[in-house]
């Protein structure tokens, strides 16, 4: 298995995980927040597509999916279009709902898509090129990608821990 096939796969089971968990709730219960330090599953799945999708335009220098193909206009939020979702404080996320569970999982599976196209065109050599010289050690692709796919799994999970609180209410 190449290296390119473990990132595609990773950030499958990230997806699968995403969907699983919001078939089990509620629209009402996915745009609960448990508690006001952890934030609801709609929020988790908006950042992490938005994640991918912003990582991943950035790397291929493209526009983001959110404003190409209209996800921002669909989902309406009242928060800036340049809104730094890594930061936000509880009265921000309390922002992130969707009135159809529906709009949330095709933006995921569009921005999970526009991933693993990205991922399956590269040539594995290109994953070593240096891509920010402003860390130190500058971040090569591969560690890019790493990096956003990391993200989508670890929130995987705490869409999983948030449903079972939200659940368990």
């Amino acid at each position: 298995m190449q290296t390119k096939d473990l990132l595609i796969q990773t950030l499958e089971r990230a997806e699968e995980r995403f969907l699983e968990t919001l078939d089990m709730m509620t629209v009402e219960e996915a745009n609960t927040m448990p508690d006001p330090l952890l934030k609801s599953v709609i929020w988790l799945i908006w950042h992490t597509a938005r994640t991918v999708d912003f990582q991943i335009a950035d790397l291929a220098q493209v526009s983001p999916l959110y404003q190409k193909n209209g996800w921002e206009e669909q989902f309406a939020l009242e928060l800036p279009s340049d809104t730094q979702d890594w930061i936000h404080t509880v009265e921000e996320a309390q922002k992130v709902q969707v009135a159809d569970k529906t709009l949330l999982i095709e933006y995921l599976q569009e921005a999970i898509s526009f991933g693993k196209r990205y991922i399956k065109e590269l040539e594995e050599q290109s994953l070593d090129d240096i891509i920010d010289e402003s860390w130190e050690p500058a971040v090569t692709r591969g560690v890019r990608l790493v990096s956003t796919i990391d993200d989508a799994v670890m929130h995987s999970g705490q869409a999983v821990y948030t449903r079972r609180l939200v659940i368990r209410r």
